[in-house]
């Protein structure tokens, strides 16, 4: 098996629509910037595929859907949000050089959106193929998770344009990941005076973040890393309250239940603490054999190709929970996700182009023969 057919998409085309989404910031939770994106998004897939993308207003920003008609075959499934703030254009403009793009969300995700639209572009049916670009992937889906199941399940098969592992490798598997909150509540009193009489609830904080770090089990790949914590007002007064903030990582679901019983069971250690605990899993984990008939296919097409696991979520965690096939790492090609130094690969773009169109192609055909 080969590649679909031997279309130039034009490397050129794809980065003037790079530029055009990185332009227009998009960071979570700004509904004003993400609806500016949004349509962004919108135009360019109506001008590059044709149709109609329909912005599906939600809590946290529009998503866009976009459908070519047809009996669903494939679920094209990406983001537009970003990780930072409004003003990080000003300080790290996009720019092309040294055949890297850079700037805020080239690699995380805006790339991987552009090259699949123009891969996409070079098919003449498009039939089958649904594009849905949702607006809160970077905090945790939860407007957009009912929408990407529903449209997952109709169409039987995920591929998602989350930028590739180390060396262009697809992303075959992923981690459960979550995060819990841990509150305690202590009782203020006199740092000099009466520290006795409080309730010191930074050494409650401290005990917990033993408790919970001990959670951790690498040998099977869980790891349980507390990341943020916050206590106290004043020097001189015992803290009354503190917060610990914790990253979970589990490759099975048999961890999943084990973390977020032991999180539920966590105890004070002084008298007269109180502990509250939210969170969970949210993600669970993505089993390579939910991705292995498709990254087969994507082999046939590029025999060079490889897989990793990886510790990172993505909405693909959620499409593979439901049994529905599901290949990740189809975006750019590139890395410094989340941080200034992010970078596109732009030699790599037209081959990743072709890639997601090859495999759209193979999933047409397989639902047409299906239906016949």
């Amino acid at each position: 098996m080969t590649m679909h057919k031997t279309v130039q998409v034009r490397v050129d085309a794809m980065l003037d629509d790079l530029r055009t989404l990185v332009e227009t910031e998009s960071p979570s939770r700004d509904p004003d910037a993400l609806t500016a994106s949004a349509k962004a998004v919108a135009a360019i897939l109506e001008n590059r595929l044709g149709g109609r993308a329909v912005l599906v207003e939600s809590a946290a920003g529009p998503h866009v859907h976009w459908t070519g008609g047809g009996d669903p075959a494939v679920l094209v499934l990406g983001h537009h949000d970003t990780v930072f703030p409004l003003g990080t254009l000003e300080r790290r403009p996009f720019k092309v050089a040294g055949g890297y793009a850079t700037g805020p969300g080239v690699f995380d995700m805006l790339g991987g959106l552009v090259q699949a639209v123009h891969g996409l572009a070079t098919l003449d049916d498009r039939s089958g193929v649904e594009i849905l670009v949702t607006a809160d992937e970077e905090v945790g889906s939860g407007s957009s998770r009912a929408l990407l199941e529903e449209r997952a399940l109709a169409c039987g098969a995920v591929l998602v344009l989350e930028g590739a592992a180390d060396g262009g490798a697809l992303k075959t598997g992923r981690k459960g990941c979550g995060t819990f909150q841990v509150s305690i509540a202590g009782r203020a009193s006199h740092a000099g005076l009466e520290p006795a009489a409080g309730v010191n609830a930074l050494v409650e904080a401290a005990h917990q973040v033993l408790d919970i770090a001990a959670l951790s089990r690498p040998d099977i790949g869980t790891t349980v890393t507390p990341t943020v914590a916050s206590a106290g007002t004043l020097d001189n007064v015992v803290p009354a309250e503190a917060t610990v903030t914790v990253d979970v990582r589990v490759e099975s679901a048999d961890e999943k239940e084990r973390i977020e019983v032991a999180f539920a069971a966590l105890a004070p250690h002084l008298d007269e603490a109180q502990i509250m605990v939210q969170g969970a899993v949210s993600r669970p984990p993505m089993p390579e054999s939910a991705s292995a008939e498709l990254f087969a296919v994507a082999q046939q097409l590029l025999p060079d190709l490889e897989g990793k696991a990886v510790g990172g979520g993505s909405d693909g965690n959620f499409t593979a929970a439901l049994g529905v096939p599901t290949l990740d790492g189809l975006g750019a090609v590139g890395g410094g996700a989340h941080a200034d130094h992010e970078y596109l690969v732009v030699d790599a773009m037209a081959e990743r182009a072709n890639l997601v169109a090859g495999l759209v192609n193979v999933l047409q055909k397989k639902v047409q023969n299906e239906t016949r």
